[in-house]
């Protein structure tokens, strides 16, 4: 599902050369739930962002869902994006003056999707993840793990094949965590959808089928 190949980042100014990452080879076979790790500055939100096509790598190749990412204009990269991408994000990023079914709504709002269809889709999303007594609440009645529900509502509601999640239980107590967790384990597991996670938590990574260790820039496991 997800293929890099000799992927190098490289950050330059007048001045100076920073290496993000380098000569990075990872695959990800398709339903495979995968944890990073590493310590900060190793290059994991680089590695997840060129994942997401929302970084370009100075070296080397990324192909999605059996497609290289090459020769691909900005209109085609964001479509491919909002068709085969979920993101969630460890601050939420959710728009307070939008309840919380038109917060989910909101990224198939770029593929045209009709009004009654745009709201089906946005209250199944919410049944999968338990807050379907909210969807007419804003954001800021929310609770914290009650928010990052409604993120992972946003991320599956146009049915993507990859979730891309970057420390969604960053901001969260254990207790919570632990029920995030549960909500993208029980999506791998039922939807098939292919997950890759960056955390700082050991604890939950251990819950993923595989680990990957980063370090300065490198895989070294």
């Amino acid at each position: 599902m997800i293929e890099i190949q000799n992927v190098t980042k490289a950050y330059r100014t007048d001045t100076i050369e920073t290496i993000a990452l380098h000569n990075m080879n990872l695959s990800v076979p398709s339903g495979e739930f995968l944890s990073i790790m590493g310590p900060s500055g190793c290059g994991k939100s680089t590695l997840l962002n060129i994942m997401g096509l929302i970084d370009e790598p100075t070296e080397g190749t990324v192909s999605l869902a059996g497609k290289p990412i090459t020769g691909y204009n900005g209109k085609q990269i964001a479509r491919f994006r909002n068709e085969q991408l979920g993101f969630i994000f460890q601050s939420f990023h959710l728009i307070n003056d939008l309840s919380v079914v038109d917060n989910v709504e909101l990224p198939l709002l770029y593929r045209k999707v009709g009004g009654k269809e745009r709201r089906r889709l946005a209250l199944e999303a919410l049944a999968h993840v338990g807050l379907s007594n909210r969807a007419t609440h804003f954001p800021n009645q929310l609770s914290g793990g009650q928010k990052q529900r409604v993120a992972i509502a946003r991320a599956i509601v146009g049915r993507p094949n990859i979730i891309l999640a970057d420390e969604p239980t960053g901001n969260l107590d254990s207790h919570m965590g632990d029920e995030i967790m549960d909500i993208l384990l029980k999506l791998n597991a039922e939807l098939g959808t292919t997950i890759v996670m960056v955390t700082h938590d050991e604890r939950m990574a251990k819950k993923t089928h595989r680990l990957v260790r980063l370090s300065d820039g490198e895989r070294v496991s």
